[in-house]
């Protein structure tokens, strides 16, 4: 018996998330599939994390068991041959048996992406937050400050959600703009439901003059949803990268 680490990169447009749903095209269901065409058999598909609908990733990892004796190279070449052309495995390694993707992470990297000029190129839909107001960068990275580090994120989950605490440690959360995108970036040893949508909704507030620094740190400090800005759509975030100890 092998456990292969795959890396998976996807748009996620088309797909209801990445966890398999019995009424929903989804990103592990298509894996699923390919694995059972390419090995002959089925596995169990551990992924790092759950993305949602519409969201993407640029190297979501997840793990299967498999007595397939092919070549990490093969493998990467087989599953991409079965494979949508918006799902592609970009590298696969042998891992030890014990490994799990979910289990095993310790850090994870989101980026969101806001383009925010009047006029959306065709090229960004479904791939950005569009944006038309102007968004003041300045106000943006300086309510980040207010957000980063190990703190209770209540306030930032949206609800359906069942975890045993909230507390989280976001190690970076920086804020760059390039031409008409700006680009969120978000690091944490975890993540609640909508956290990083939640975080993204809360800068653009703040961007916009919607919302002061000191108000920003009031939204923190209540753990209180209620109080915070909306979520930001889930077109413009990725999931960037897993890292495991």
């Amino acid at each position: 018996m092998r456990n292969i680490v795959i890396t998976v990169a996807y748009d996620g447009t088309a797909y209801a998330g990445w966890q398999v749903q019995l009424n929903g095209n989804t990103v592990a269901g298509e894996i699923n599939k390919a694995i059972l065409s390419l090995t002959g058999k089925k596995s169990i598909l551990y992924g790092s994390g759950r993305t949602d609908s519409g969201v993407h990733a640029i190297a979501q990892t997840a793990n299967f068991k498999t007595e397939f004796t092919a070549s990490c190279e093969k493998i990467v070449a087989g599953l991409n041959f079965y494979l949508p052309k918006d799902i592609r495995v970009t590298s696969a390694r042998e891992a030890d048996l014990s490994f799990n993707s979910r289990f095993g992470a310790k850090e994870k990297t989101y980026v969101y992406l806001i383009y925010n000029a009047t006029v959306l190129p065709p090229f960004y839909i479904n791939r950005a937050w569009h944006v038309k107001y102007p968004l003041d960068i300045t106000a943006m990275k300086t309510a980040a400050k207010e957000i980063e580090g190990k703190r209770d994120f209540a306030a930032f989950m949206s609800a359906g959600s069942y975890v045993k605490g909230t507390v989280r440690n976001i190690t970076e959360l920086t804020v760059v703009r390039m031409g008409d995108v700006i680009a969120i970036t978000v690091t944490a040893d975890g993540f609640l439901y909508n956290m990083v949508r939640i975080i993204a909704g809360t800068l653009m507030y703040a961007g916009m003059g919607k919302l002061s620094t000191e108000q920003v740190r009031q939204i923190v400090e209540s753990c209180d949803r209620s109080i915070g800005a909306p979520t930001a759509p889930p077109q413009g975030l990725y999931l960037k990268e897993v890292r495991y100890q």
